[in-house]
């Protein structure tokens, strides 16, 4: 029986992450330059300080790695202000999951000022009983620090815990770790596909229908 969920953020319950993928250009234009195509694949797998050194490097930027961070970051952190949506079908997901009875806590990668801006204009902050994210915990979902953390916070096992991710490398934790996994389609995540819907117990590709859910569950 499920007594408890955990939701990542981006990807699951924000369709954030274009704005993860095109940053840097965005940055860019707003300085009036035209990035060179197939930027967003050159600066994926860079870490921050890699990326502003990239940048200031090819575009001349008249400006300081730092300067360049905080920039970018600050282009995320408007999109997430002013711009990011729910995904399909969450909201009522959720008021499902509520009415079941069943605790709902998210684990992020984001960082809590960025995600939540865009939770309290959309009103859905009130939904999730709480919120960890990889910084506070200090481990990224490479571990199953986050994940146990959610879990020990709603006085639940692993084995009755539904996690729901779009990241292969997440679900792969989880998984290791003793929860029920439930794969979230998104369109970053296309070219893992197969493997997360191998990786997954089920693959969902929105988030629709809990009721149903519960059901498939019960048949495994």
């Amino acid at each position: 029986m499920i007594k408890g969920v955990i939701f990542d953020i981006d990807g699951v319950i924000l369709d954030s992450m274009p704005i993860w993928e095109n940053a840097g250009e965005i940055f860019l234009k707003k300085l009036g330059i035209q990035p060179e195509p197939g930027l967003s694949k050159a600066l994926e797998t860079m870490s921050m300080t890699e990326g502003a050194e990239y940048l200031k490097k090819t575009y001349h930027l008249n400006m300081d790695e730092h300067e360049i961070i905080n920039g970018v970051n600050q282009t995320i952190a408007d999109f997430y202000a002013h711009q990011v949506q729910l995904k399909d079908g969450v909201e009522q997901f959720l008021k499902d999951i509520k009415q079941h009875g069943i605790k709902i806590v998210a684990a992020t990668s984001c960082d809590r000022e960025v995600f939540e801006r865009a939770f309290e204009r959309l009103n859905v902050t009130g939904y999730f009983d709480r919120i960890f994210t990889c910084t506070e915990i200090g481990a990224g979902k490479s571990k199953p620090d986050i994940f146990l953390a959610a879990a020990g916070f709603m006085g639940k096992e692993p084995s009755e815990t539904l996690v729901f991710e779009d990241a292969l490398y997440a679900i792969q934790t989880a998984k290791r770790a003793g929860f029920k996994t439930i794969g979230v389609y998104d369109d970053s995540a296309r070219d893992n596909l197969e493997d997360i819907k191998a990786a997954c117990d089920i693959f969902l590709n929105k988030l629709d229908d809990f009721h149903s859910l519960i059901e498939s569950l019960k048949e495994r």
